[in-house]
């Protein structure tokens, strides 16, 4: 099959399939290393820098197999995307065997390293890995199935929690109720992005043949489902505060405003929430995330 481009120019193209600015959604695995240090402060030292540097690397590579698996299969509905039809699968950059094989080599490498840095840690890597099959590759391929699409994809929140947690050599358990807070706050950011995806499409037939689960969605579904997950993440997190960290309620009503924040860009028109890569240059939200950090390190 031949391929478009000049040879510079497509071999850019292979980064960008890797997504290497999707990186930043990797700081989920934060919480996880400042739980696990809170719990036990002796186990900084040079040797956990190591640890959390191949940890990076490694949780970095297998999101990038995922991000090549999902630009490869996603190619024909990314060309009915008023922007994703630029990308460069859909726009003829690439060689579809050779990205096969940059998605198996990424994942092999990246689950080596997890595989160093203990048991625990390479179970959550391997399933993050996992479940990017899941979500990508029929029969299953759940993102095309309402509802379905928005929970497995947020699975990886709590995953990119749980590597925190492991990368620096923890071996306790994490509380289920941290782990559910962090499952429906990743399942709230992504039906925010949905509906914003579904308002920028402003067609309904056009949104079902873009993405088979907006079949199933409206705007109001959208909304309401939002709605749901928000309050379950408040929930799940309220449990877990009141049951390891009472200390931190002060920090509930910032973490309210981070939602209210949140949905208010998901109704911006062509809103920054479809791209949660590029969020950070979101000044003000940044700032106020900040703040919200250091009065919770505070407390």
């Amino acid at each position: 099959m031949a391929v478009a481009g000049k040879p510079a120019q497509r071999a850019l193209a292979y980064i960008r399939i890797a997504r290497p600015d999707h990186w930043f959604k990797n700081v989920f695995m934060l919480p996880g290393v400042l739980l696990a240090v809170y719990g036990d402060s002796q186990i900084v030292s040079v040797e956990l820098a190591l640890r959390l540097l191949i940890a990076i690397v490694a949780v970095c590579l297998i999101a990038s197999s995922y991000y090549v698996l999902n630009e490869v299969l996603d190619a024909k509905f990314d060309a009915l995307h008023p922007t994703k039809k630029y990308r460069p699968v859909p726009s003829g950059l690439i060689h579809i065997p050779t990205a096969y094989a940059l998605w198996l080599a990424l994942a092999v490498v990246g689950l080596g390293l997890s595989f160093a840095l203990g048991y625990p840690f390479f179970v959550c890597a391997l399933a993050l890995w996992v479940f990017s099959l899941i979500y990508n590759i029929p029969p299953i391929r759940a993102k095309d199935r309402m509802v379905l699409d928005v929970l497995v994809e947020s699975v990886n929140n709590p995953l990119r929690l749980a590597l925190g947690w492991y990368a620096v050599g923890s071996t306790a358990l994490i509380p289920a109720s941290l782990v559910s807070a962090f499952w429906m706050l990743g399942a709230f950011f992504m039906t925010v992005k949905r509906f914003a995806e579904y308002r920028l499409i402003g067609d309904p037939e056009k949104a079902a043949a873009y993405r088979a689960s907006f079949r199933g969605y409206t705007e109001e579904r959208l909304l309401v489902a939002s709605t749901f997950y928000a309050v379950a993440f408040g929930l799940c997190l309220g449990i877990f505060l009141i049951r390891y960290r009472l200390e931190l309620l002060i920090v509930v009503p910032l973490i309210a405003g981070v939602i209210a924040w949140y949905i208010h860009l998901g109704m911006q028109d062509d809103s920054p929430t479809q791209y949660p890569e590029r969020l950070y240059q979101e000044r003000g939200l940044m700032l106020y995330l900040s703040v919200c950090v250091l009065i919770a390190i505070a407390a």
